[in-house]
Order: structure tokens, then C-alpha cells, then sequence
């Protein structure tokens, strides 16, 4: 089988596409990975070759927050700015992923720019697997609005919800796509997340769920050896382990590539809220533009290895990201989201209702808010419902998915040894 592999996006968005193609090429297909031009390298210093298409990420987000009618009174402002913003770039990744399909005997995708590569797909004649981080099919069981009072309202106003939003999104990108991409090809829509953490969902969508796709290989590393937790050079990975065992667990904050405002004031805020809780503070920078740097009570580095991390953590305070949320999930950390976008306030309040962390917008966090979200948190029964957690997350996730492709494709080898849409 050879397969295209095309994750656009932000990094998170990038990492269960590198994890995929690591497990495909180990059962011995052939697999052609494309990401966004700024996370070619990322890719390779996981020892996956990527290929570029489309616009880089950071334009993209760029563009969001520079954008005055995101922050418009009329709602229609916003909603044209969204819709520009969903076909910004659209037709040069088009471009790009119809160069690269030939040959391909499948194409696997992300949720973001689903569409335009199911499009190609179809142009090709080809099967299509879409990886979804987060539920987003029309159901009755997840919220369509990201509050609380939304959880109390029917189920069928869920389910239209979510299916008048996807209208929209098509509706958005119906423009720069082609207006006949050929005959519908066989598909799948792979659930890469724990559909507990939403329940009733199980019954709802067709699945196959697949479960988080974690990096098994971190979780058998020792956390002890030489190998690097902050992608920065051996004298950055020993400061920081050094930092990590020479005192008491951190509260560990990280944004991804989300915007943090101010980040001088950001992490002004951060230290006084550490400090006045007797906590150091672990801060994975991102992409803010944040000196790093290394003191008794604050550690600031540009990225950090998550499975090695935070387990020696006393709490995570992040934007939502599904892949951030994945890895608090598996290290049994309270988590504190301060969402940003997307799916994020999703996750924030399905892990309030289960009682596995506090949210907030990340708009209006404050060191007071800050601190009330962490003295949640830091109720003995958070951290014990955390590590139950913890000990039943599934670890299969990225065989599970590979699984799926093999099986969409009629192509399962005998290292296929999950059982495809089995739902436990």
C-alpha cells in the first residue's frame, strides 16, 4: 500500500500524521507525509521525511489574530473573517496535494483541511481516512456550545447543532473547492480520542474508536537516560532535568503555538501565582516569544517532551490542544485549560464535568482567576480521579488507526493485530 498522508495545521495537528506514518512504514508500506512548511522539520527530527504543502501555520494564526473583524460586534463581521480564514491557502494546498497523489493507493488526513484532501481523493479515485482529534459529527452527546448551561439542553439541539456547523464549514470552503471532485470513494472517519470522556458518544458515531494516538515508545523510555525532553541540545535537557529532581514538583504551563497576549506580563503573572503557592513553575514557551532561561524557582524552556514531564508535575495549565490534553490524560496531572480556539473549550469542559480539571477562556485569565482554577485542582479527589485516569487511558491508539487505513484500503498485514472497530 502506498499511502499520502496530508496533515496541515499546527503542530499538534502534525504529530499523530508523523505517529501514523512511523507505524504504516513499520508494517511496510510505502507512506508520503505532507505538512505546512513550517513543520517539515519538525518531522524530521522524528525521523520521518516530510514534504511541504500549503501555507505555513504561523501565517495562518498570524492572520487570525491581526484580523480586527475577529474581534467585531457583528457577528456577521466574525463570520466572514472565519470563512476567509478557512479558504486562506486552500488552493495552493490543493494544488500541492494533487501534485503529490498519483501513485497513492490512499489518503489520510487531518481534521483540518479534511475536505480538500477528500476532494483529491475522489479526483483520484482513491479511498479516504480522515483522523479526528475531537467529535465532531453531528450527536446528541457532546454539547455544541462550550459552557456549561449548554450541557443542559436536549440532545437534538446538539445534533443540529453540529450538523448546521458543518454545513457551514463546507459552506466555506466550497468556493476554492471543485464543484465536481468525482464519485464518492470509500471513507472512514478514524475517532483518535477516548470517547468516554463524552459519555454516550460510543453509541452515536460509527467509529472505529481508536483512542489518543500516544507515542508508545516514550512511555517505555526511562525517564532517567540521556535522551532529550526538550528538543533544544544535550546542555538544555540537562539543565532541566537537573532543575526538575533538585526540588519539589512544578506546576508545568504551556501554550503550544496558541497567542499568550503580553508574554513579559503572561509570565510575570505566572511567577507571582507560583510563588504565592510555594510552586516553582515549568514554562514550555511555544511559540511566544519568551526568552528561556533557568532559576531556583522558574524554569523556561521553548518545548518540552510531555511524557517525561509531567508526570513530575503537580499540575498542567494549557490551552486545550487535543494532543496536550492526551498527554496530562496519561501522566494522571490535574489539568487547568485556558482555551484559546477550536476544540479546545470542547475539552475544557468535558474534563470539568468528569472532574478532571477547571477552564476558563484564556481571554480572561487573570493571576486571581489563575488561582482559583489551581485551588480546584488541587482537591485530593481531582488528583485521584486524574491517576484512575491515567491507569486505564489506552496506548494503542496510533496501531488502532493504522489498523483502520489497512482495513479501508483491504490491504491488513499480519502485523495487524488490533481488531478494527471493536469499540472497547
Amino acid at each position: 500500500m502506498r499511502a499520502l498522508l496530508a496533515f496541515t495545521g499546527s503542530r499538534g495537528d502534525a504529530q499523530p500524521g508523523i505517529l501514523l506514518a512511523q507505524a504504516l512504514r513499520e508494517r511496510g508500506h510505502e507512506v508520503t507525509v505532507a505538512l505546512a512548511p513550517n513543520l517539515v522539520a519538525f518531522a524530521t527530527e522524528h525521523g520521518v521525511a516530510a514534504v511541504p504543502f500549503g501555507c505555513d501555520t504561523g501565517d495562518l494564526l498570524l492572520a487570525q489574530r491581526t484580523d480586527r473583524r475577529f474581534a467585531a460586534r457583528d457577528p456577521r463581521a466574525r463570520l466572514r473573517a472565519l470563512f476567509d480564514l478557512q479558504r486562506r491557502g486552500v488552493p495552493e494546498a490543493l494544488a500541492d496535494l494533487r501534485a503529490l497523489a498519483p501513485g497513492h493507493d490512499v489518503v489520510v488526513a487531518g481534521m483540518a483541511g479534511e475536505e480538500l484532501a477528500e476532494s483529491v481523493a475522489r479526483s483520484m479515485g482513491v479511498p479516504f481516512a480522515a483522523v479526528h482529534f475531537f467529535p465532531i459529527q453531528p450527536n446528541t452527546a457532546v454539547p455544541v456550545v462550550p459552557t456549561c448551561w449548554a450541557a443542559r439542553l436536549p440532545g437534538v439541539v446538539h445534533r443540529r447543532g453540529w450538523a448546521m456547523l458543518a454545513r457551514a464549514r463546507a459552506a466555506a470552503v466550497s468556493p476554492v473547492l471543485p464543484a465536481d471532485p468525482g464519485p464518492a470513494t470509500p471513507s472512514v472517519r478514524i475517532q483518535a480520542y477516548e470517547p468516554d470522556l463524552f459519555p454516550g458518544l460510543r453509541t452515536e458515531l460509527p467509529g472505529p474508536f481508536t483512542g489518543f494516538p500516544i507515542d508508545v515508545d516514550e512511555l517505555l523510555r526511562d525517564r532517567t537516560d540521556g535522551l532529550a525532553i526538550t528538543g533544544f541540545g544535550d546542555d538544555a535537557d540537562h539543565a532541566l532535568r537537573t532543575w526538575l529532581e533538585s526540588g519539589t514538583a512544578p506546576i508545568y504551563v504551556g501554550f503550544g503555538s496558541m497567542d499568550v497576549g503580553d508574554p513579559v506580563a503572561f509570565v510575570a503573572m505566572l511567577r507571582a501565582v507560583c510563588a504565592a503557592r510555594g510552586r516553582r513553575l515549568l514554562l514550555a514557551s511555544g511559540w511566544a516569544d519568551i526568552s528561556p532561561g533557568i532559576d531556583d524557582r522558574v524554569a523556561i524552556v521553548g518545548q518540552v517532551d510531555h511524557a517525561r514531564v509531567l508526570p513530575r508535575c503537580v499540575a498542567a495549565v494549557h490551552h486545550g490542544g487535543a494532543g496536550t490534553t492526551a498527554a496530562a490524560l496519561r501522566a494522571g496531572v490535574p489539568q487547568v485549560i485556558c482555551s484559546v480556539q477550536a476544540d479546545q473549550p470542547y475539552w475544557g469542559q468535558a474534563l470539568q464535568r468528569l472532574g478532571l480539571a477547571a477552564t476558563t477562556p484564556a481571554r480572561t485569565l487573570t493571576g486571581a482567576k489563575l488561582t482559583v482554577l489551581l485551588d480546584l485542582v488541587a482537591a485530593p479527589e481531582v488528583g485521584s480521579r486524574a491517576a484512575s485516569w491515567a491507569a486505564g487511558l489506552r496506548t494503542d491508539g496510533v496501531a488502532r488507526a493504522a489498523d483502520a487505513v489497512e482495513h479501508l484500503v483491504g490491504t491488513a498485514t499480519p502485523a495487524s493485530i488490533h481488531a478494527v472497530g471493536r469499540s472497547s
